[in-house]
């Protein structure tokens, strides 16, 4: 009898032990320069601090480049899907299609693609809402934020919805172009990713 219990306290220690294995996530970050830590070292970038923090537990990889479009992030996630069969998915795209001028439009259609193509793939999809500069046009640039609003509600995808603002209005978080955050916004970028990682999927 003793070795009985003894067998099934065991049996129930090792189930503990390895449960953080078996509920790791592998989390796929597709974005921009704002995620591919444009203008500064790329351990300092977001997406590493991000990395370092979840990575006893979770596996983060960030194929993030600077310049890329929603277009062009739709090309490239199938196959960044097929190599990596990531858990989740981090879609930070569209500014560069905004401040081109890209309708409002095309968009919101390659969002949703990759939604779908996401889903295709069982990967989780999250947007990371953006913004554009308002001297872009008021019109434009109110319709060019809700995109991410509305997507995020027709479709049932978890939102990070970052202030940018937060970061503009201060100089030191800005780069001289008036639109790259610098390495000191980094921790604050990150540290509102982290949180909606814990407190929305439970990282």
């Amino acid at each position: 009898m003793l070795r009985h219990y003894s067998t099934i306290t065991l049996a129930v220690c090792c189930l503990v032990f390895l449960s953080p294995q078996t509920q790791a996530a592998k989390l796929l970050i597709l974005g921009d320069s704002l995620s591919a830590a444009y203008g500064f070292e790329e351990r300092s970038g977001w997406g590493s601090l991000i990395k370092n923090h979840f990575q006893a537990n979770h596996k983060i990889i960030n194929a993030s480049i600077s310049g890329d479009t929603t277009g062009g992030g739709l090309m490239r996630l199938p196959q960044l899907l097929t190599k990596f069969s990531p858990t989740h998915v981090i879609i930070e795209l569209g500014a560069n299609d905004g401040l081109r001028g890209y309708p409002i439009s095309i968009i919101e259609d390659n969002i949703k693609e990759m939604i779908e193509i996401c889903r295709s793939k069982a990967a989780r999809p999250i947007l990371f809402g953006m913004r554009i500069p308002g001297n872009y046009g008021s019109r434009y640039a109110e319709g060019f934020a809700n995109i991410y609003t509305k997507i995020a509600t027709e479709k049932h995808v978890d939102l990070i919805n970052f202030d940018f603002y937060e970061i503009t209005e201060t100089q030191s978080l800005i780069q001289s172009d008036g639109l790259h955050p610098t390495a000191s916004a980094q921790p604050i970028i990150k540290e509102k990713v982290q949180q909606f990682l814990i407190k929305t999927l439970g990282f």
